[in-house]
């Protein structure tokens, strides 16, 4: 119908098409690159922050081992990301870009690794499909379409100097992890005094750099395939986290107190001093458990029934 109506006006719609596209190449050229991928990550981002793991992780709804696996995530990003930066400082379109003291988060992930898994991590962990993807797709942008770094550095470090901080405060909170930043340096940006301030000041290098309304264009489109990816990976980790909750479960019973705190097991403080609880679980729970299960209930009340018939004769 839209069409016919469209037809009766005596438009056609491929003039439609060119006339409106001068107008959107002119509010390129003259917007400001950040305004450009603030108004063009909208979407994209919303959908981000709305992501299962995302949510729950606000909450403080996160495991350790859930955590390890998110800093993971990061480590082989960042490695990825400032490796293809580093190869193209000198580039044009991202050398103003180019703050490896103030941004770049290798170093402390690097940490963050060594204090969840130990000092051989490196033999531990390996990259997920989801973050893989993401890798490649930041090597294949470094070295064919460097610009396009651009949208990447822009999507990651903003990220990280705004709500990155909100997430340090709860995944101390939710994890345990100690105020003095072990296992969060990633969040922590020694080398910026003040985050608002060199945000400001990142988004004028941005609007600063050359480029035409094309390369414009296609810097706000690798954004939104960013986030894109990101959200892969929170989707990946959500799947994770489902995966590691049914393996804490005995027929519906944590095998601990749901919160992953072994000395919460009343069996701790008998073994502690013997290492016995390394790799095991709390055998009340696991009792628990059993006693759950409609087959060893039977034979638990046979046992019991035969128990008071032995100890009847034996008073009789």
């Amino acid at each position: 119908m839209s069409v016919e109506l469209e037809t009766s006006e005596g438009v056609d719609e491929s003039e439609k098409k060119s006339s409106r596209t001068p107008e959107r190449e002119n509010h390129t050229r003259m917007a400001d690159l950040s305004e450009l991928l603030k108004e063009g990550t909208k979407e994209a981002h919303d959908r981000a922050e709305n992501t299962q793991f995302v949510k729950d992780f606000l909450k403080g709804n996160i495991r350790k081992e859930l955590f390890k696996l998110a800093t993971t995530a990061l480590y082989f990003t960042y490695s990825a990301l400032e490796e293809e930066m580093d190869s193209n400082k000198d580039h044009p379109a991202f050398a103003p870009l180019y703050f490896p003291m103030e941004l770049h988060r290798k170093e402390a992930l690097t940490k963050d690794m060594e204090y969840f898994f130990g000092e051989d991590w490196e033999k531990q962990v390996k990259c997920s499909e989801a973050t893989r993807k993401y890798v490649e797709r930041i090597h294949y942008v470094g070295q064919h379409e460097p610009e396009l770094l651009v949208a990447h550095a822009y999507t990651r470090y903003m990220g990280d100097l705004s709500g990155g901080q909100v997430l340090k405060k709860v995944a101390q909170r939710a994890l345990k992890l100690p105020s003095t930043g072990e296992g969060t340096q990633f969040y922590l940006f020694e080398n910026v005094d003040n985050a608002q301030q060199f945000k400001q000041f990142y988004r004028a290098r941005m609007n600063a750099l050359d480029l035409n309304p094309k390369t414009k264009e296609k810097i706000v489109e690798e954004a939104n395939k960013a986030f894109e990816y990101n959200m892969q990976i929170f989707n990946e980790l959500d799947q994770a986290g489902t995966l590691l909750a049914k393996e804490i479960l005995e027929d519906g019973l944590p095998v601990h107190n749901g919160k992953g705190d072994v000395h919460q097991c009343p069996y701790y403080a008998a073994k502690q001093d013997k290492g016995a609880l390394e790799g095991s679980i709390c055998p009340f729970r696991t009792a628990l458990a059993m006693l759950s299960k409609p087959s060893f209930q039977f034979i638990l009340a046979t046992s019991v029934a035969l128990a008071a018939g032995l100890l009847a004769w034996y008073y009789m």
